[in-house]
């Protein structure tokens, strides 16, 4: 295999890894509209304020999941993943303390910031 391709591939794979954690939840997120909410009003949020921002989750993970895999420049696709993750692993991981949603979620977190902090890459960079 070409080195180029063989580079450019494993990218790809790597992207597709790191996105499928975010796209298996967007599913049950939509499907199971209404008890999301539920959940995170009991965080202590107000129900039409959970409501606007599970909307605003959902949205971050469908575009920044789409453009994590498919876009050149994967940092806006990572800077909305970081935006939905960090808040998210606060509200319900923190309190009450569950290591290991709090420990992969970090995993995440440390991925989606080495994707935001590369440089972009072109061909010339293979």
């Amino acid at each position: 295999m070409h080195r180029p391709l063989l580079h450019k591939s494993i990218d790809v794979i790597g992207r597709i890894c790191l996105a499928a954690v975010f796209v298996i939840a967007i599913p049950v997120k939509i499907t199971k509209f209404s008890s999301v909410v539920e959940a995170i009003a009991g965080r202590g949020i107000p129900e039409p304020l959970a409501a606007f921002l599970l909307l605003c989750a959902i949205s971050c993970v469908i575009a920044g999941s789409a453009l994590l895999i498919f876009s050149k420049d994967q940092k806006i696709g990572a800077s909305l993943l970081l935006i939905f993750l960090i808040p998210t692993t606060i509200i319900f991981h923190i309190f009450p303390f569950q290591p290991k949603a709090v420990f992969m979620n970090l995993g995440l977190i440390g991925g989606l910031t080495i994707a935001l902090t590369r440089p972009k890459l072109t061909d010339g960079d293979w």
